[in-house]
């Protein structure tokens, strides 16, 4: 259990302070049409794809928890039934990730939600955040629900909030810093200092 004050964070490693959300009904669309020249398609992942969307949505806030995975596990991850994934494409181009997991006790996790920099500020997140929504009520669920960490966009919580979700609960994460094991590139998550 922490204590009140401050507590050493070991080198080499992040502290970050997630927070779980949740929608225990669907929440009221603000509809918005796609921006001029973006696509939503669902698809089955490969690997190479999956990786590439991965880094190119995460990296800016080190995004690491399925490149920490062997081919065998993020494979069975994408070949999972009960998990789709969604992405927006421009100019040719996929530059987006949504991935939703349902499962066999009725919830849906929003696992994970994000936008290229080509995308950012376009109004794709609203588009992209309203077919999520939709596609986790439009089975039988009681709960949909996500995290984010103050490593994310500083934009990121209140636009859950303003989505419909509710925040629920925090934690405490520490982890190695992807960009000192090699998982992402040193210039990664400029806004979080490397020490170690």
């Amino acid at each position: 259990m922490l204590t009140d004050g401050y507590h050493d964070v070991p080198l080499g490693k992040l502290a970050m302070v997630v927070t779980h959300l949740e929608m225990r009904e669907a929440a009221p669309s603000r509809d918005v049409p796609a921006p001029e020249g973006v696509t939503l398609r669902a698809l089955s992942p490969t690997l190479d794809w999956y990786r590439d969307i991965f880094r190119r949505v995460g990296q800016d806030w080190l995004w690491f928890g399925r490149l920490t995975k062997t081919d065998a596990e993020l494979q069975a991850l994408l070949s999972d039934a009960d998990t789709q994934f969604f992405t927006l494409t421009k100019d040719g181009s996929d530059e987006a990730l949504l991935e939703l997991k349902f499962t066999a006790d009725g919830t849906c996790e929003l696992a994970y939600f994000g936008l290229t920099p080509a995308l950012i500020g376009s109004g794709a997140g609203r588009y992209l955040m309203n077919h999520a929504i939709r596609t986790a009520w439009a089975r039988p669920i009681s709960r949909f629900h996500l995290h984010t960490c103050t490593l994310d966009s500083p934009q990121a919580m209140s636009f859950y909030i303003r989505s419909g979700f509710t925040p629920y609960k925090r934690q405490v994460e520490v982890a190695d810093d992807p960009r000192l094991i090699d998982l992402l590139d040193k210039d990664a998550g400029a806004h979080v200092p490397t020490i170690g």
